[in-house]
């Protein structure tokens, strides 16, 4: 038996490096998910799809894959904190790495 659910563990490090690009300055976040919309053909990039699944449940997930698994790869990003933190949890609160209030979703960094 290996903890956790087999999508979580592949997942969330990719979910996590990608807002560790946008904290570190490598890429805003349209360059995040267009990058890998078109370049490993996903239907929607890492920062959106965080935004989907909730910022405050991808947040949680890590905590419990860092814990049992003592993996540093599961650290959550500080800039992931933050956000949770500041009530930005995705598109439930209209506001994560997208700002979702009006028409068309935005990027709020």
């Amino acid at each position: 038996d290996f903890p956790a659910f087999i999508v979580n563990r592949i997942l969330l490090p990719m979910i996590n490096e990608a807002v560790y690009a946008l904290y570190e300055g490598v890429g805003n976040v349209e360059a995040i998910d267009t990058g890998m919309k078109l370049g490993a053909n996903h239907p929607m990039g890492p920062l959106e799809l965080a935004d989907f699944i909730g910022l405050d449940t991808c947040l949680s997930v890590m905590q419990v894959l860092h814990e049992g698994l003592a993996d540093s790869k599961y650290r959550p990003c500080p800039l992931l904190v933050k956000y949770v933190e500041a009530g930005w949890v995705g598109r439930k609160v209209k506001r994560g790495f997208y700002d979702y209030s009006g028409e068309r979703p935005v990027p709020t960094r």
